[in-house]
């Protein structure tokens, strides 16, 4: 596979490094709850066991009445605490991410205001597969901020499920500058996208991030699992019976995406 590329993007440029460090930031704080929960048990568990093993030697006396409640107050001292650490942590890192791209005339919570340099390709893929599958589903209030932060319609050359555009073509660069286009009229007629962060990117991923090999191949897994969905919702599960020039897209989607989740599901565990 080919390293991905942007190609609105110098991948040097101070701007575009501080967005993907934003973006990867808040990538790990969507995660923070499980290790501090994970940790917190982990606690609760040895304290229960070393309550346990010292009734023998020294009996249960000296832990009465609140036998039972020790393990659970220092599991939950400890995850809460490990929880608030790394939160803490997260916004000093955010801060100073915020002030650096302020130096550099950007607005931290509105990432694609002035453009869309800061995204690759596949990502901008999967945010349009997200757009789409939240019309389907009739969620406009959700959909009507793709809209108004990705310059995304209704009306864009751009399907999914099956996909009919693939990153790094032409018809992809194409839709780039429609999109562009859409974000400059909206911004010299002084609308002002709404403000995007950490709830905004859990829920959708909506901040760029650096497409390395693992993070690649994340994006495109997601984006052909909506496609998937999609496909299956409109056409069912038979592809013999789909339209003739839906049916190669189609297949080339499935194809992929069994090849994607079956290098996940071989993948040694850590």
């Amino acid at each position: 596979m080919q390293p991905p590329r942007t190609p609105d993007a110098d991948p040097l440029d101070d701007a575009t490094a501080l967005w993907h460090e934003l973006g990867m930031l808040y990538a790990r704080a969507g995660d923070e709850a499980r290790p501090a929960s994970q940790r917190g048990l982990a606690v609760a568990c040895a304290i229960g066991a070393l309550v346990l093993l010292s009734a023998p030697v020294f009996g249960t006396a000296w832990a009465e009445p609140w036998a039972g409640a020790l393990p659970v107050a220092a599991g939950v001292l400890t995850g809460g605490g490990t929880f608030l650490w790394r939160r803490l942590v997260f916004l000093r890192e955010q801060e100073d991410l915020r002030r650096g791209l302020a130096a550099l005339g950007q607005d931290a919570e509105r990432p694609a205001r002035d453009s869309l340099s800061a995204y690759y390709d596949p990502q901008l893929v999967l945010l349009r597969s997200e757009y789409e599958f939240l019309i389907v589903r009739g969620a406009r209030g959700s959909a009507r901020l793709f809209e108004e932060s990705f310059g995304f319609t209704p009306e864009d050359p751009f399907a999914s499920g099956p996909l009919n555009v693939l990153p790094d073509t032409q018809d992809m660069r194409a839709l780039r500058e429609r999109w562009e286009s859409r974000i400059s009229q909206r911004r010299d007629s002084g609308s002002v996208p709404p403000a995007l962060g950490l709830g905004e990117d859990r829920a959708y991923r909506v901040f760029p991030r650096e497409m390395t090999v693992p993070m690649e191949l994340a994006t495109r897994r997601a984006y052909l699992e909506i496609s998937r969905v999609l496909l299956r919702r409109r056409y069912g599960r038979r592809v013999e019976a789909m339209p003739g020039e839906v049916r190669g897209r189609a297949e080339r989607d499935l194809r992929e995406h069994a090849a994607l989740t079956r290098k996940v599901s071989r993948r040694p565990g850590p």
